[in-house]
């Protein structure tokens, strides 16, 4: 199964840490899954993404980057 949420971080970023807290708290209150991939093991990534971590998917599309909103990331599940 493939999870809904992807979190895209970075060893030692404070803004991932605090993105991993609402992700899982979000998932977990709504029964979603979930995963995290760090970008630093992927160069391809890497260039993708740079500085703009942590970026979020959801359903394999990008919903936010550098900080994730609890009420929107709730809602674009619920939807």
């Amino acid at each position: 199964m493939t999870p809904r949420v992807r979190l895209y971080v970075r060893d030692g970023c404070h803004l991932c840490e605090a993105a991993r807290e609402v992700v899982a708290r979000v998932c977990a209150d709504l029964g979603e899954t979930w995963d995290e991939v760090d970008i630093d093991t992927d160069p391809a990534l890497q260039d993708r993404y740079g500085e703009e971590i942590p970026v979020t998917l959801v359903d394999g599309r990008q919903h936010d980057f550098w900080r994730v909103d609890e009420t929107r990331l709730r809602t674009a599940l619920l939807g």
